[in-house]
């Protein structure tokens, strides 16, 4: 063997000493009284709190038994799994899921059926298991009007009146959970469940996330941790922008990537009436619009441009949506690096703004309302 052939040999050895190694994660489930012979599974890392990269698939059952290993070598994954409910079965069976939290290397058994079950794994299963047991009798009575509304919906006897009388029977049982998971977290500070459960309590996880201890700030839910402090700090800058955004007000200029890959500033545009039109692909509301969008563009484009500012999406998806739609306006993609949600204190989707040529804000109209159409009637009447 040449020193050159010699050479080759050490440098693939020492690729591959450096490539890490794939880490299985592994589910080992035995699910009973399953008449489907097909599981549905929905999984995403812990920390993607939007739920915007979910991976979903399928899993064969041999009578109730399955094995499936995620896509998964670095941090927590949470995975669902629930039953797609035969033709003719009660829409209610759909919201009967089974919730798995696993771990880079680790294999979690699954055991039980869809309306009881157990996960067994490492220590912060037992925890998991702890806190189930006690969220347990208000999840099921949770469950049971659950049942109730999907099963009025599906038969048509849900009326307004019926779904607030039952809203209220819902909400305090709500309540009560999650006192009784906050008092879990007071109690249990350090462990790592506490940060799991931070997430499920909304707007009092910031006053939470507060106890948390080093052990678990830093624990196997740093990531979510992280994740759920950063939302907090975002919240609070959307609130602040919420606040300022208001008509008459200036509008904060930014600059994006048009479709076409190069650099548009809004203040460009100014001199004409602009309406930033914030929307996703994923947004079946900003989807059920689009027809009236055209309509009203093609009507009043020389009085007025749409800027179109897609959020939450994969470049992918958002080209794919403007080429399906057919939409004729200009279009931007808003990226992590710079998120002009936060300026403009967005939330809801969609979100119209309109600009008037002088750059102010001139109106603001959250969700597919008909007001938006009125305002540009009587605004270029």
């Amino acid at each position: 063997m040449n020193v050159k052939q010699l050479s080759m040999l050490v440098f693939s050895a020492l690729l591959c000493a450096c490539q890490p190694v794939k880490k299985q994660t592994t589910i080992n489930g035995v699910l009973a009284g399953i008449e489907n012979d097909t599981l549905i599974v929905n999984y995403f890392d812990v920390s993607d709190l939007t739920r915007s990269n979910i991976h979903r698939d399928t899993i064969a059952l041999q009578n109730g038994r399955f094995s499936y290993q995620l896509e998964n070598d670095s941090v927590p994954m949470e995975a669902y799994f629930y039953v797609l409910p035969r033709n003719g079965a009660k829409a209610s069976s759909l919201h009967k899921t089974v919730s798995v939290v696993t771990f880079p290397g680790e294999t979690v058994e699954l055991s039980g059926s869809i309306d009881n079950y157990k996960v067994k794994g490492n220590a912060f299963h037992e925890a998991y298991e702890e806190v189930r047991s006690i969220c347990k009798p208000y999840q099921d009575k949770m469950n049971e009007v659950s049942e109730v509304i999907m099963n009025m919906q599906s038969d048509g006897t849900l009326t307004p009146e019926r779904l607030d009388s039952l809203r209220q029977v819902f909400m305090p049982i709500n309540t009560e959970m999650k006192k009784e998971m906050e008092g879990y977290i007071r109690q249990h500070p350090d462990e790592d469940i506490s940060v799991y459960m931070i997430y499920d309590l909304g707007k009092d996880a910031g006053e939470l996330l507060d106890i948390i201890g080093e052990k678990a700030q830093n624990g196997c839910m740093a990531p979510l941790y992280r994740a759920i402090k950063e939302a907090i700090a975002n919240q609070k800058v959307r609130e602040e922008a919420r606040n300022n955004i208001k008509e008459g007000v200036a509008a904060p200029d930014f600059t994006l990537k048009d479709i076409n890959g190069n650099n548009l500033s809004l203040f460009s545009l100014r001199g004409k009436y602009i309406i930033l039109d914030f929307w996703g692909s994923w947004c079946g509301w900003c989807i059920k619009g689009i027809p009236d969008m055209k309509k009203y563009y093609e009507k009043y484009k020389d009085k007025m441009e749409i800027l179109g500012v897609a959020c939450r999406d994969t470049e992918e998806k958002w080209k794919e949506a403007v080429n399906k739609y057919e939409l004729p306006w200009l279009h931007v993609f808003n990226s992590d690096d710079a998120d002009i949600t936060m300026k403009y204190g967005i939330e809801g989707y969609p979100t119209k703004i309109v600009i008037d040529p002088e750059g102010k804000v001139s109106k603001i109209v959250v969700g597919e309302d008909p007001a938006f159409y009125d305002y540009l009637d009587e605004l270029f009447r």
